[in-house]
């Protein structure tokens, strides 16, 4: 039923996955409005819960101590609908057919390369993608939603497409696959819903029939009934005055201008270390973050050997998953007149570029 292929520009393999960091969650059993909850969590911690994926959600449940009918987390409708990854990659890249998308439906589908939207309780096959085996070819129809399960519960997630090179290799993994000319479901979905800490975060995790309606009188909540799925309520009606969780970012921007070595200091007095990024997840909730950044790179944890010709984490880690912008992190750094650290951009492609360590940039400490 379904085929896979090793996908090298959508999966690097990783030589240490010893840092996978979550947020943290407090479950707060008092019955609050959800904008008195939102003003709480933001006072004591962070915000209301933002949720990345389903680690993310199986230790918010872990957090949630009592039996409850729902508990309020932080995501919340708008009225302005926006692009996203199921996978919760950053949205860097679209290849439209033309007149694409074209109406109200809010799911894709890709054909000879080409991408249209379609209705979410269409059936279609889909891609999934592997950190093992790389892409993989479901040959069984299911609706967007149900396709997404199935990459979650067997995989990792719907396939998501970064460039044009990317694209290129899905469709010829399509064509290779037998399925020349039909529509295949990938991990693009469209809704107008937003975390209360402006989180880019894209994971979603709806109860089935969820969500009935995307307005801005609704929030979502956590249900015990549904095994920790999200379900709509309204927001400002007394009957949902409701337990409600928070976190605390286990990553923080600091908005002060100071060298690496007084930035590793300041972190290391004030909360734990620098930011070492080990995985491709960490550096996705780098990205969520670095955009807080009043500099145009922000340091991290990473500093380069004149005397071994290495780069190397604070935390004592070897560099071996790397996201260097061109030209970057060569091991013949020049070490006149000072030793380079290493930054991350705060805008563009937030690749990591190499600095003087006396250059003056904010920086990310980690709190756990």
């Amino acid at each position: 039923m379904a085929q896979s292929l090793y996908f090298p520009l959508l999966f690097i393999a990783l030589c240490s996955i010893s840092e996978c960091v979550q947020r943290q969650y407090y479950f707060i059993n008092e019955g609050k409005y959800w904008i008195e909850a939102q003003r709480y969590c933001r006072e004591k911690y962070t915000d209301l819960a933002t949720v990345d994926n389903m680690n993310d959600m199986i230790e918010l449940n872990k957090s949630v101590e009592v039996n409850y009918e729902a508990v309020w987390i932080g995501l919340q409708g708008t009225n302005v609908s926006n692009w996203h990854w199921s996978s919760g990659d950053p949205v860097l890249f679209l290849n439209w057919a033309s007149g694409q998308p074209y109406s109200g439906d809010n799911c894709t589908v890709i054909k000879n390369g080409q991408w249209s939207v379609g209705a979410c309780t269409a059936t279609w096959t889909f891609i999934c993608y592997n950190m093992s085996t790389g892409l993989v070819f479901v040959n069984m129809n299911m609706t967007w939603r149900d396709a997404q399960s199935y990459c979650r519960q067997n995989h990792i997630d719907l396939v998501s497409v970064r460039n044009q090179n990317e694209n290129q290799q899905l469709e010829k993994f399509i064509n290779d696959s037998q399925t020349f000319g039909s529509s295949v479901w990938i991990g693009l979905f469209r809704d107008s819903w937003q975390w209360s800490d402006q989180s880019n975060s894209s994971f979603r995790y709806w109860r089935t029939g969820e969500p009935r309606s995307q307005t801005n009188n609704h929030r979502a909540a956590v249900e015990q009934t549904s095994q920790g799925q999200w379900s709509i309520y309204m927001y400002n009606i007394e009957k949902n005055r409701l337990p409600f969780v928070c976190h605390e970012d286990k990553l923080i921007v600091i908005q002060q201008n100071l060298s690496w070595s007084e930035a590793l200091r300041y972190c290391r007095q004030n909360h734990v270390d620098l930011v070492s990024v080990q995985s491709e997840e960490m550096q996705y909730k780098v990205m969520n973050v670095v955009k807080l950044a009043s500099t145009e790179a922000v340091w991290l944890g990473l500093r380069h050997s004149c005397a071994l010709g290495i780069w190397f984490w604070v935390c004592g880690e070897t560099v071996c998953y790397q996201n260097w912008a061109p030209g970057n992190g060569t091991s013949e750094e020049d070490c006149e007149p000072t030793v380079r650290s290493g930054s991350v951009q705060s805008g563009g492609d937030q690749t990591w570029i190499s600095r003087p360590e006396t250059h003056k940039l904010n920086f990310i400490c980690r709190n756990y």
